[in-house]
């Protein structure tokens, strides 16, 4: 392992929860032998050590809070709280307290809440995730008040200020071709937020494929959904209703994937004979899906711990980032499952829009 290993390195290595891990660093009780020996043989094998010089820190530094925010613009459901996971990993490890925020980017006194909000908290650092890593007033309350921040995936990256993602748009490109690959030209797609940079990013990889491919992209089978399962249950409709619907449905997520499969069943489509579908995040419901779904997984719990060590790496050292700051890319997956297959009919693979 060429980084410092984390909690979250432990929990996966023992077969625990992150809490157990915490449970056994901090010898609370409650946990069994069993546990406590398999978490314990975890931090052996990856050298794994505790902050124990953090009240060391606070006794040096008692001008500082301490606390670090996780700030983000919309519920986010599984994203935002496996970012919180491996975001609080770092921070207990550097003896940090994590605050989790919500900011209404879209209110027209989003300024005045930030500032509102950096008063409040003292924030030491700040995490932010999309669409607040390219939100420009709520980034230029935490320069002005000289807060350090990291931004999780914003759609451009800074020369002064340090990021942490996957590539969104390889990674769907790479989900665009599996698809192609199986015969499909007429494919559908689903948006995410508008002004979130994992929708601009994942539609330009879809976009890119197609191009490649010589196939035109056809702008009625692009639908805008903002994430959620229910935002996509019309999209899916208007798609799948067509008399000339796509042979395949790329949603920008997978909570927007299951709702295009549950239209699907209620249209009594046979997936994935008579539909593909592929979504994007591999959320635990992604399994759980009948047909299980086709998808791209990202570590979103390693975004957040990656986040954490580059603030921190600031916060104890001298106060300024590297120029240029530096960003990180962590790998992804195509995780293939039954929710994908070659299209029955050749004959109609290339629908109007093909080559």
């Amino acid at each position: 392992m060429d980084r410092r290993p984390t909690i979250i390195d432990v929990a996966e290595k023992a077969g625990v929860s992150i809490k157990t891990v915490s449970r056994v660093i901090n010898n609370e009780k409650h946990v069994s032998a069993d546990m406590r020996g398999r978490v314990r043989r975890a931090i052996a094998d990856l050298s794994f050590e505790a902050n124990t010089s953090a009240r060391g820190m606070r006794a040096l530094n008692p001008e500082r809070s301490y606390v670090v925010g996780q700030l983000y613009g919309d519920p986010g459901g599984a994203y935002t709280s496996d970012i919180q996971l491996g975001l609080l990993s770092r921070c207990r490890y550097f003896g940090y307290h994590l605050v989790i925020e919500e900011l209404d980017y879209q209110s027209p006194d989003v300024e005045r809440r930030a500032r509102d909000l950096v008063r409040r908290l003292k924030l030491d650092g700040a995490v932010l995730t999309a669409p607040l890593t390219d939100n420009d007033i709520v980034l230029g309350v935490l320069e002005e008040a000289g807060i350090p921040y990291v931004r999780v995936t914003p759609y451009h990256e800074s020369r002064t200020v340090p990021s942490v993602r996957i590539d969104e748009k390889r990674a769907a490109y790479q989900l665009t071709q599996h698809l192609i690959s199986f015969g499909h030209r007429r494919i559908g797609f689903i948006r995410g937020l508008p002004n979130h940079a994992a929708s601009q990013l994942r539609y330009a990889g879809f976009e890119q494929a197609l191009e490649e491919a010589g196939v035109e992209v056809d702008p009625t089978l692009v639908e805008n959904g903002d994430f959620r399962y229910f935002a996509a249950i019309p999209c899916a409709h208007r798609l799948l209703n067509r008399p000339d619907r796509p042979t395949a449905v790329f949603a920008s997520n997978d909570e927007m994937a299951a709702a295009v499969i549950k239209v699907a069943h209620e249209l009594n489509l046979t997936l994935p004979e008579d539909l593909s579908v592929v979504g994007f995040d591999d959320i635990p419901t992604a399994e759980m899906l009948w047909p299980s779904l086709t998808t791209v997984r990202q570590p979103v719990a390693r975004l957040g711990a990656a986040a954490g060590d580059l603030l921190f790496t600031r916060l104890s050292g001298n106060g300024e980032w590297p120029h240029p700051a530096p960003h990180q890319i962590l790998q992804h997956d195509i995780v293939l499952r039954s929710s994908t297959a070659p299209l029955k009919d050749l004959k109609n693979a290339y629908g109007t829009g093909g080559r």
